[in-house]
């Protein structure tokens, strides 16, 4: 089931190997344009965005390749599981983010999908740069250190 936050977010899908696999330059919030039975299915928490990313086409943001299962109640009106869904952003922050992607070789990778307070499923795009293989050895390295560090600050009481 879908998991609950203290600031009233209730995340349906998160990418966690985002943020391993990337180093995230700047986030944003962004709406999704999606069916009923889209919806209905996302409040069961078994959507899946590790594969997807976000691609700018015409203006317009475009989530690619996210998994949201088919409703099994909508029957004949259900939808396509893998379709690309429109993203809600301004037309300033779209072109801003295109601009971004094609002229400094970034991502746009989905973070996380969650319901805001008001049952509005929004998106958190994260503008990344893909990270190199010292690079992740080097935050692995770091996080070790701060976990045998916070152990032994521990220990000493």
């Amino acid at each position: 089931m879908a998991k609950k936050k203290d600031d009233g977010q209730r995340v349906v899908a998160d990418n966690r190997k985002a943020r391993h696999l990337y180093s995230i330059e700047s986030t944003l919030e962004a709406g999704l344009v999606l069916m009923g039975s889209e919806v209905k299915s996302l409040r069961t928490g078994k959507a899946n965005i590790a594969e997807s990313y976000a691609q700018a086409k015409d203006g317009e943001i475009l989530l690619i390749n996210s998994y949201i299962p088919e409703y099994t109640m909508a029957n004949r009106f259900n939808h396509e599981p893998r379709r690309a869904r429109k993203l809600l952003v301004h037309k300033v922050e779209a072109r801003r983010l295109a601009a971004a992607v094609q002229r400094d070789g970034m991502t746009l990778v989905p973070l996380k999908v969650y319901f805001t307070l008001k049952g509005v499923a929004k998106i958190e795009l994260g503008l990344a740069r893909g990270k190199k293989l010292h690079d992740k050895r080097q935050a692995e390295k770091a996080r070790d250190w701060a976990r045998d560090k916070a152990r032994l600050l521990r220990a000493r009481g």
